[in-house]
């Protein structure tokens, strides 16, 4: 009882929050259309209208953001890390992906058993994340990193299927993107029983939670089997996770808000966090819903209510970012071991490397299939296949180049070897800019897109710079200033794919890296493009090899550490948006590249722009060969192929250790 009345003042602020959510669902109820026909036709359409739609739907938003608070709120516990929740850590994705796969190949599973494939995905990527960051003792950042890595490469699978299957299936993404549209009781039913179920877990695990904030040997000296408990709130979490995900799609960061906002309203014992969580989270989400259907009049939605939550996500992340506590931060600044490596032979390993991109050039231009099999072109048939096949094959080296090198003055400017435009979401800022000039100019040339994407790309590392300026553009700051704007950006991202239309079907086509349309002038400007961002750099090798040891060394040796990462970083920028047009955002090549040059011994700065760049380009020419022979007479775009490919190596990254060149 002393427990029921010291929690109730943590209930105050949310009655009000409650008064306008209430005040916001009346308002949609007052507006919504009046419907044509007879007044005792449209009585009755108005009233199932009410009954069996608008009514339906607010109770599926109250429920779902009431489940969604709950499982963020056992994550953020379980893991200790306060910016855990089924988005962070890639658990929505993973059950997105696997419901795709269903409903694309097998539509009768889905129908038998819908929430058991989700509940599978979802676990599949919780187990990939656990996996990654167990031997760091569950890192905050580390456990983020990884969940990001679950998350693109779900993604780029998810627009595969969807590619592969015809733009019919485009509808996925406004499913997927969360939408709360309802005919019926069903949803909310199904997940009011798998709430409650979920509460009454949790009610019997609340003592084992509050052990769980001991270390880990405090809590076994009280006899809590730590590994059998954080697997059981794990799954019951997963569960209502993967339970939301598979009756309306994924609501990106409720359960992320949830716990924080209940923490700010001053919970703080695992039992008032999980009694305060879900109502902040129902709340936030029914406030959220009312808000998108009260912004466009009629029966159409501004966007997908999950898409809306989302873009709440990157800001919400940057407020709990300085808050984290990571073993890692602390190892970032110093960049010595990250980038110690055995010196390598010049004379021997460039020409090697600089012979293999050749030799992919070659065999991309020479070997492929047709019907009658596999055919090496030779004389009049390589002419004719030529015009074909360079454009292509030379805008994604320069391409694969141009990624690389951005990833190696990442790495470099933030003394981190796991940053890439991919992981910072520079790459997504320039998909912004690319969706606002398909939306405001139509289908403008490739000159006008590269300029949009630059722009974009440019503002994106703009705004991390400001964030990160705050902390004197510490290298740590910087990297969770990039993972919080880069999930911003892609929630963008997901509201225009889920608006449909063929500017989204463009857009997903850019997203997943097809170069099928890619000809001379295209291909001319990429390699020219490469050739003027890239030679430059070699002037501020000095730069490049003081970086990064640190803000404190730099400084103390007279290099002007601010002016050298906002010129670098620029540089990223533009070579980052002309690549990303070429192949998409997903590649994950701008963290291949300068880490395979690490390997073989570059650690200096010129030496590892050098052989990023031709294992960037090699690797891009090679995805371009292989996407086009391995599902003839099918093309699979090569981006997508290079992030089915990076993605399993970023994950062996992730586990061999960030920190172990």
């Amino acid at each position: 009882m002393a427990e029921s009345v010291s929690s109730l003042p943590l209930f105050r602020p949310w009655a009000g929050l409650g008064l306008i959510a209430a005040l916001l669902l009346a308002s949609v109820v007052a507006t919504r259309p009046l419907l044509p026909g007879s007044d005792a036709d449209a009585a009755t359409l108005d009233t199932i209208l009410l009954w069996h739609a608008l009514m339906p739907r607010a109770a599926t938003a109250i429920l779902v953001g009431a489940a969604l608070g709950l499982s963020g709120a056992l994550l953020q516990r379980v893991l200790r890390n306060p910016i855990a929740d089924a988005s962070t850590l890639g658990i929505a994705s993973g059950a997105q992906l696997a419901l795709t796969l269903g409903i694309a190949f097998a539509p009768a599973l889905i129908a038998a058993w819908r929430e058991g494939l989700a509940l599978a995905g979802g676990l599949t990527a919780a187990g990939g994340v656990l996996a990654l960051g167990w031997k760091r003792g569950l890192d905050p950042v580390t456990m983020v990193l990884s969940g990001m890595v679950i998350s693109l490469t779900a993604a780029a699978l998810s627009a595969f299927v969807v590619l592969a299957k015809g733009e019919y299936l485009m509808s996925l993404f406004i499913w997927g993107a969360g939408a709360l549209n309802q005919q019926s009781w069903d949803a909310p039913a199904t997940i009011a029983i798998r709430l409650v179920i979920g509460a009454a877990a949790t009610s019997l695990l609340l003592r084992p939670l509050a052990i769980l904030g001991l270390d880990d040997a405090g809590a076994r000296s009280l006899g809590v089997g730590l590994l059998t408990t954080r697997l059981v709130i794990l799954l019951v979490a997963v569960w209502l996770a993967a339970s939301v995900t598979a009756e309306v799609g994924i609501i990106g960061f409720v359960g992320l808000a949830a716990p924080a906002f209940a923490r700010l309203a001053g919970a703080r014992t695992p039992r008032q966090i999980v009694l305060v969580a879900p109502i902040a989270g129902a709340i936030v989400l029914s406030i959220t819903d009312s808000l998108v259907q009260l912004a466009v009049p009629g029966f159409a939605d501004l966007a997908p209510t999950g898409a809306a939550t989302a873009l709440f996500g990157g800001p919400l992340l940057l407020w709990l970012l300085p808050r984290v506590r990571s073993a890692e931060l602390s190892r970032l600044d110093a960049g010595v071991p990250a980038y110690a490596g055995r010196a390598p032979n010049r004379s021997v390993t460039l020409p090697l490397v600089a012979a293999v991109a050749t030799a992919a050039l070659v065999l991309g231009l020479t070997i492929g299939r047709s019907a009658e099999g596999w055919q090496f072109a030779t004389g009049p048939a390589f002419a004719e296949l030529l015009p074909f096949r360079w454009p292509r094959l030379v805008a994604a080296g320069a391409a694969g180049a141009m990624l690389a090198v951005a990833g190696t003055l990442m790495q470099r400017i933030t003394g981190n070897p796991m940053a890439s435009p991919e992981v910072l979401g520079v790459s997504a800022g320039g998909g912004v800019g690319l969706a606002a000039t398909l939306f405001l100019f139509g289908f403008p040339g490739p000159l006008v897109m590269m300029g949009a994407m630059a722009l974009g790309a440019a503002a994106t590392l703009a705004i991390m710079l400001s964030i990160a300026a705050r902390s004197g553009l510490s290298p740590e700051r910087f990297l969770l200033a990039g993972i919080a704007v880069g999930a911003f950006c892609m929630a963008i991202l997901t509201t225009v794919l889920a608006s449909g239309g063929m500017e989204a079907y463009t857009l997903l086509v850019w997203m997943t890296g097809s170069t099928n349309r890619t000809g001379p002038v295209e291909a001319l400007i990429a390699i020219i493009a490469a050739a003027v961002l890239i030679s430059p750099l070699f002037l501020f090798r000095r730069w490049l090899d003081i970086l990064p040891l640190g803000t404190d060394f730099g400084a103390g040796i007279g290099l002007p550490v601010r002016r050298a990462r906002l010129v670098l970083a620029l540089f990223a920028a533009g070579l980052t948006s002309i690549a990303c047009f070429v192949v998409g955002p997903l590649s994950l090549v701008g963290l291949i590249g300068p880490h395979l040059a690490r390997l073989l011994g570059f650690s200096r700065g010129a030496g590892q722009l050098t052989a990023a760049a031709l294992i960037g380009a090699a690797v891009l020419i090679l995805a371009d060969w292989l996407s086009r022979i391995v599902a003839f007479p099918y093309q699979v775009p090569v981006g997508l192929f290079a992030a089915l490919i990076g993605g399993p190596y970023l994950i062996w990254l992730l586990r061999r250790g960030m920190n172990n060149g």
